[in-house]
C-alpha cells in the first residue's frame, strides 16, 4: 500500500476508534445498516478509483483540526457560552432525546460560530414528503418573491446532500435519490414534444393539502424554466451524488437496485446516442446548467463536458458488469472517456504556450494536416486574455466549436475537471497556479467568480439579449457565488493546497453570515450583495459547511473525487498538425 494511503487509512482508523470508545463520538444511526455491506464495499472499491492522494495525507498530518487526540474537546471543557450555543445548534451534538431526525455526531475541534448558525438554517430548509425528508428548498428568504426558490433543485441539493453525508446523515440523501429517480420515469412533455426517457427534472416541489392530508409532488423538466431549456446537468449530478452516497455509507444496495441501474442507463443512453457529431463532447443549448440563462455558452460548454466526464466515470463503477447489455455499454463508456479526455486535454486547454500558438494561427486551411483545426481567426482572441494569462498556469476555456473559442474562465467546469481527473496532474496544478496568480480577479473580496471576465457593452447586448439580471459583474456574468467554495476547497485538498481554500473561506466568513447568506454578490471584487440575490440561500449555506468539513477531514474527498484511471489508454501526444 502506498505511504499516502497508509497515512490516511491510519488517520481514519484512529478517528473511528475514538468514536467507538468515547461517548463524545456516537456512531451514526445507519452504521448497523452498513455493516453487512462491508464485504461488498471492499469488492466494489477495487473498481472505484479511490481519491486518496499524498497531498491530502500531508494536510491531514499537519493540521491540528484533523488530529483527533490532541484536539479532542469534551463538552464540559468548553469555556465560551457562545461556542457552546453554536455547538448545541450544530447537528454534531444534537441530542437524540430532543426528537432530532438524525443521529448526533461531535466534531473534534471548536467550530467557528457560523457553523452552528449554518446548520440551523440548513435544517430549516428541509422539505418533507409524507413525513420523510426528501431535499432542501433553494432559499428561505421570506422577504423576496418566492418564484421557484421554494422548490428542490437537483443541482442545488448536491452541496446540502454532501453536508449531510459528511455528518453521517444519509437518509435524506437516499430519499432524494429515489424520488428524483421516480420523477425520471414520468412522461415529460413540453408543448407537443416529448423529452427523452432519461431526462432528470431541474427541480420539484411538494404540495401539502391540509384538508385531505395528502402530499403531491410536482416536477419541472424545463417547461417552466427561463427559456424553456431542459437541464442537461441534472442527470450527471444525480449519478455523481449516487456514487457519493455509496462511498460515504458503504451501502451498495441502493445503486444495485434494478430501478437505479435502469436510471443510470437511461441517462447514458441520452448522452451516448449516435448522431451527426464529429466531437466526443456534448452539444448543448444555452442555459442548460448552473448558467441557466442566455450567456453565450451554447455549443460545448466546459461545465457540461466536465460533469459528463465525471458522470461517465462514476457510472462505470456502479453498473453491474454481469447484467444483460452492460458489457457493451461499459465498452462504449470506455471509448467515450478516452476520446473525451483527449479532446478536452488538447483542444480546450489554454496556457501561455498554447495561447501563443493560437495567436500565430493561419486560417482557411484544409485537410487533416491543418494546424488550425477549428479555423479560429486569431483576431477574435479578446485583448484581456493576453494580460490575464500568466507565464505559470492555465485553464480549460469555456467553449470550443467551429470558428469559435470562448476564452472565458468558468470555475465550476475547471474544478470538476480536477476532481474527475479529466485534467492531468500537470493541468490540475496549472489551474491552481492560475487561481493563485489571479486571486484578486477570480476570488476578490467574496469568493468566487462563476465566470471571468464579465461581458459588457455591445457584446452584452448581443450575447444576453439585454438580460437585466446578467448585467456586468452580476449573477452569471462575472458574479461571485459563495456556493463554489466547496468545489474550490475540494480541488485545493486534492492538489495539496489547503491553505488556498482556508484563505478563501476566511474571506467569506467576514461577511457571509452578516449579509444573511446571499445567493451571489455583484461587482468586480464581489463587494456588493447581488441586486436580485435571495437571502438564506441554501446552497450558499451548504457550500460553506462542506468546505469547512473537507478541511477538517480530507478523507471526505473520496465522495467527490476520482483518481486518474490507470487503465485508460495512454493519450496520444498532440499530433504534428498542431505544431506551429
Amino acid at each position: 500500500m502506498a505511504p499516502d494511503l497508509l497515512a490516511l487509512s491510519a488517520l481514519s482508523l484512529e478517528a473511528d476508534s475514538l468514536r467507538n470508545g468515547d461517548p463524545c463520538y456516537p456512531l451514526p444511526s445507519d452504521s448497523s445498516k452498513n455493516a453487512p455491506n462491508k464485504a461488498a464495499a471492499a469488492e466494489r472499491s477495487r473498481s472505484d478509483p479511490s481519491p486518496v492522494v499524498g497531498a491530502a495525507a500531508a494536510a491531514a498530518a499537519s493540521s491540528p483540526l484533523l488530529s483527533p487526540r490532541p484536539t479532542l474537546m469534551r463538552l464540559e471543557t468548553v469555556k465560551s457560552s457562545e461556542c457552546l450555543e453554536a455547538l448545541m445548534l450544530s447537528p454534531s451534538v444534537r441530542s437524540t432525546v430532543s426528537g432530532g431526525l438524525f443521529s448526533p455526531r461531535i466534531h473534534s475541534f471548536e467550530p467557528h460560530p457560523m457553523i452552528g448558525e449554518a446548520w440551523e438554517h440548513l435544517r430549516r430548509s428541509i422539505v418533507y414528503f409524507r413525513g420523510n425528508p426528501v431535499g432542501t428548498i433553494a432559499a428561505n428568504d421570506s422577504v423576496e418573491e418566492v418564484l421557484n426558490y421554494n422548490q428542490v433543485f437537483v443541482r442545488d441539493f448536491v452541496p446540502s446532500a454532501l453536508a449531510f453525508l459528511m455528518n453521517g446523515e444519509s437518509d435524506i440523501v437516499k430519499n432524494f435519490l429515489l424520488k428524483a429517480l421516480r420523477l425520471q420515469a414520468w412522461e415529460k412533455r413540453i408543448d407537443n414534444f416529448t423529452l427523452g426517457q432519461g431526462a432528470m427534472p431541474a427541480s420539484f416541489k411538494v404540495l401539502h393539502d391540509p384538508v385531505r392530508r395528502t402530499d403531491t409532488m410536482v416536477a419541472d423538466f424545463g417547461e417552466s424554466a427561463i427559456g424553456r431549456v431542459a437541464p442537461v446537468d441534472s442527470g450527471f449530478w444525480w449519478i455523481i451524488l449516487l456514487r457519493a452516497y455509496t462511498r460515504s455509507t458503504g451501502d451498495h444496495s441502493l445503486a444495485d437496485m434494478p430501478d437505479c441501474q435502469r436510471g443510470i442507463k437511461l441517462i447514458l443512453t441520452l448522452c451516448l446516442a449516435e448522431g451527426f457529431d464529429t466531437f466526443p463532447t456534448l452539444l448543448c443549448a444555452d442555459g442548460c446548467c448552473m448558467v441557466d440563462r442566455r450567456m453565450g455558452i451554447y455549443g460545448y460548454p466546459i461545465e457540461i463536458q466536465a460533469l459528463f466526464f465525471m458522470a461517465l466515470r462514476c457510472a462505470k463503477t456502479m453498473l453491474k458488469q454481469e447484467a444483460p447489455g452492460n458489457k457493451e455499454l461499459l465498452e462504449r463508456i470506455d471509448k467515450r472517456l478516452n476520446a473525451l479526455s483527449y479532446h478536452m486535454r488538447n483542444y480546450f486547454w489554454l496556457d501561455h504556450h498554447q495561447l501563443n500558438s493560437i495567436y500565430r494561427y493561419k486560417t482557411e486551411e484544409y485537410s487533416h494536416t491543418a494546424v488550425n483545426k477549428f479555423n479560429v481567426i486569431p483576431e477574435s482572441i479578446p485583448d484581456w486574455v493576453f494580460d490575464f494569462m500568466p507565464m505559470r498556469g492555465g485553464y480549460f476555456i469555456g467553449n470550443v466549436s467551429p470558428a469559435r473559442m470562448d476564452f472565458r474562465w468558468f470555475l465550476l467546469g475547471n474544478c470538476v475537471a480536477i476532481l474527475s481527473s479529466m485534467a492531468t496532474s500537470e493541468q490540475a496544478e496549472a489551474i491552481m497556479d492560475l487561481i493563485e496568480e489571479r486571486w484578486e480577479d477570480l476570488v476578490g473580496e467574496m469568493p468566487l467568480k462563476i465566470s471571468y471576465p464579465a461581458i459588457e457593452g455591445h457584446e452584452w447586448r448581443i450575447v444576453t439579449g439585454f438580460d437585466p439580471k446578467n448585467t456586468r459583474w452580476s449573477y452569471h456574468n462575472g458574479g461571485s457565488w459563495p456556493v463554489l467554495l466547496w468545489l474550490l476547497t475540494a480541488a485545493c485538498v486534492k492538489t495539496g493546497r489547503p491553505q488556498m481554500a482556508r484563505r478563501a473561506i476566511e474571506q467569506a466568513e467576514q461577511r457571509l453570515s452578516l449579509d444573511g447568506w446571499p445567493e451571489y454578490y455583484d461587482g468586480k471584487l464581489g463587494r456588493y450583495i447581488g441586486k436580485q440575490a435571495r437571502k438564506l440561500q441554501t446552497w450558499s449555506i451548504a457550500g460553506y459547511l462542506v468546505a469547512k468539513m473537507l478541511l477538517e477531514d480530507p478523507t471526505h474527498l473520496g465522495m467527490v473525487s476520482l483518481d486518474e484511471d490507470r487503465n485508460m489508454k495512454t493519450l496520444m501526444t498532440r499530433s504534428a498538425s498542431w505544431t506551429v
